[in-house]
């Protein structure tokens, strides 16, 4: 398996000859409002992606499958539903199904536990997006376990760590991880994905994997920068095992 981060939770996985878009947001630096009720008044996305035009087009010709670990508008977005080919293979949370289809996309698979495709078996695994009030607006989020052959990635989704994410990791043993970080937070309430603490908890819970962590510096909620998580990681000797890509590096 290849890893590519592009920005924000939008990577391009490359597996079995395959290239599958996960969470995808497309659109250019400032073209949504800010998330509300947040400590920034700053225009989403907060960075342009770090590719051009041309590599874009290139890469959605590319595409095989697009994976939606839930549609909020960091992770799905209306350039990305424009640029998309309606028929595309887009695999997702079983609860976001029937607004996927409205969108117009015709090739729809929820996966509820588990769904196989060309030599690839994809788990779905739980999360809790945040805590109280802002758990229960934010709705069911996803994220996802991938196999193939002896190989294991795990999609932590928006989530924070919290027992379906200590569930996946006992059940699947996962040797690379990747998770949101960030602490994006609502002006009240806890952090709705994961924040430093977080982080270091699952580091230390399953130290024989690899984790990555990306959903950083790209929107408006976040509150935890990368060189914030950096430090964190030197501070804890967590810097081998933990790794804080840039967007467009290929990390795995």
């Amino acid at each position: 398996m290849n890893v590519q981060l592009l920005r924000n939770a939008s990577l391009v996985l490359k597996v079995n000859g395959k290239t599958i878009l996960v969470d995808p947001m497309l659109a250019d630096k400032g073209s949504y409002e800010p998330f509300m009720h947040t400590a920034r008044a700053i225009k989403n996305p907060l960075v342009d992606l770090p590719i051009g035009e041309q590599e874009l087009e290139c890469l959605i010709s590319q595409t095989d499958a697009v994976l939606l670990t839930h549609i909020h508008l960091d992770h799905w977005d209306i350039k990305a539903q424009q640029l998309l080919p309606k028929d595309i293979l887009l695999f997702c949370q079983p609860v976001n199904a029937a607004t996927i289809r409205e969108q117009g996309f015709t090739n729809v698979v929820p996966v509820d536990l588990r769904t196989d495709w060309d030599e690839l078996t994809i788990y779905r695994t739980g999360g809790q997006h945040g805590t109280g009030e802002n758990g229960k607006r934010m709705g069911a989020v996803s994220g996802y376990i991938i196999q193939h052959g002896a190989d294991s990635l795990y999609i932590a989704g928006d989530t924070i760590w919290c027992q379906e994410v200590q569930d996946s990791l006992d059940t699947f043993k996962p040797k690379d991880i990747i998770v949101n970080g960030g602490a994006a937070r609502f002006i009240t309430g806890d952090p709705i994905v994961m924040d430093i603490a977080d982080i270091v908890t699952l580091c230390t819970y399953s130290t024989d994997a690899k984790v990555y962590v990306v959903h950083l510096e790209a929107v408006n909620h976040g509150t935890e920068s990368r060189a914030d998580i950096k430090n964190a990681l030197a501070k804890h000797e967590l810097s081998g095992q933990c790794r804080v890509p840039t967007d467009g590096e290929w990390f795995i």
